[in-house]
């Protein structure tokens, strides 16, 4: 079977349409039509080389469509069930699955190399093997993937929102609730304002928070966080230190939350400058791989009792918290709509990052033609 999908050849070159053959599904994988895939920034990371993977590759990790065929092996999935993809699979055997820890699932080791459990390739074309980004390389119309990679939804889901559950709004949102776990009544400064941040802004407003301070020098990205649950917004680090020395008479944030589009060393310092004693910093960002971008004082962590926080997918688990959220949505707690801001074609994908970075977006989707 033939798809056209958006490949990278190397980081810092822009995506390419390609026609390709997608293998025929193993036993425990299934081949999926995707609908729809959300640009997120963990895709440009790579575009820009910040973390290493194997080319080529097709992109894009973050979709929802139909189940076309199922592997004699594969168990509760059919043909036309509708899922979300999910940025990280699920195996339910190794040592972080069974503790409740699916995000670090040992399969995620394979994302960066793309290949599907088993070592098979999902793609070929001119190139030879093609990988997929997370083992799903939803920038492509159809694609072989694995059962575990997938999650079943209810038909009656938009899968144009539903895609967004599968990374950006589990990352922003677990970041808040999970990560830094907020409380009622918690003072929580985020540090940028694209997809991940107005996740982390709704995620927080939802868990409670009196004082909610977004970051960010866009000022359309300001007057948004308004509407996902942000009591205050600051251009600047500076202008965040001083709302939060006001509103805390000196005390300090609860949780300070990184969500910019790069980590640096220097927006740790500011998010811990801003940070109380006994509070949490949290480092969703991803910036250059080797880059030492933690430089504090360990003995003002340790006399402060300050924690630094990574957070991989929000602290969420796939199987649990994308069903929650989609739940979530349905009452209204969680605002999916609202996060679309522009529709691209497949062949529009270059200009789609060209948006992100230039803060267009809150978030951009592909809308697949079949």
């Amino acid at each position: 079977m033939k798809t056209k999908a958006a490949v990278l050849y190397e980081a810092g070159k822009p995506f390419e349409i390609e026609e390709l053959e997608i293998v025929k599904p193993g036993a425990e994988e299934v081949l999926v039509r995707y609908d729809y895939s959300g640009l997120c920034h963990s895709d440009l990371h790579m575009v820009k080389g910040h973390l290493p993977f194997r080319a080529p590759m097709v992109f894009g990790h973050e979709g929802a469509g139909e189940i076309l065929e199922a592997g004699s092996n594969v168990t509760g999935f059919h043909p036309g069930d509708h899922f979300v993809a999910s940025f990280y699979p699920v195996c339910g055997r190794c040592r972080w699955c069974a503790t409740g820890n699916s995000r670090l699932c040992d399969l995620g080791a394979n994302g960066l190399e793309g290949f599907l459990p088993g070592g098979r390739f999902p793609f070929r074309g001119k190139s030879g093997e093609y990988g997929s980004m997370m083992t799903l390389g939803t920038f492509s119309q159809y694609a072989t993937v694995h059962q575990n990679s997938i999650v079943k939804i209810d038909d009656d889901l938009p899968l144009d929102k539903a895609a967004l559950v599968g990374c950006g709004v589990p990352t922003g949102w677990g970041s808040a609730v999970n990560s830094a776990e907020v409380r009622p009544g918690d003072t929580v400064v985020i540090y940028g304002i694209g997809g991940i941040g107005t996740n982390a802004v709704q995620g927080a407003a939802y868990a409670g928070a009196q004082h909610l301070i977004a970051v960010d020098p866009a000022p359309d990205r300001r007057e948004s966080a308004k509407r996902f649950g942000a009591t205050h917004t600051a251009a600047t680090a500076d202008e965040a230190l001083e709302l939060v020395t006001q509103l805390t008479r000196g005390v300090g944030a609860d949780s300070t939350i990184i969500t910019v589009d790069e980590l640096t060393a220097e927006v740790v310092s500011q998010a811990n400058e801003a940070t109380s004693k006994g509070g949490t910093i949290v480092i969703t960002s991803m910036g250059q791989y080797e880059d030492e971008t933690i430089k504090l004082s360990g003995v003002q962590l340790a006399l402060w009792g300050k924690r630094i926080q990574g957070s991989l997918y929000g602290g969420c688990n796939p199987l649990y918290d994308i069903p929650k959220l989609l739940s979530l949505y349905r009452t209204g707690h969680v605002k999916l709509d609202e996060l679309i801001t522009s529709i691209y074609t497949l062949e529009q994908v270059n200009e789609g990052y060209d948006d992100l970075m230039a803060h267009k977006n809150i978030r951009g989707i592909i809308a697949h033609e079949h």
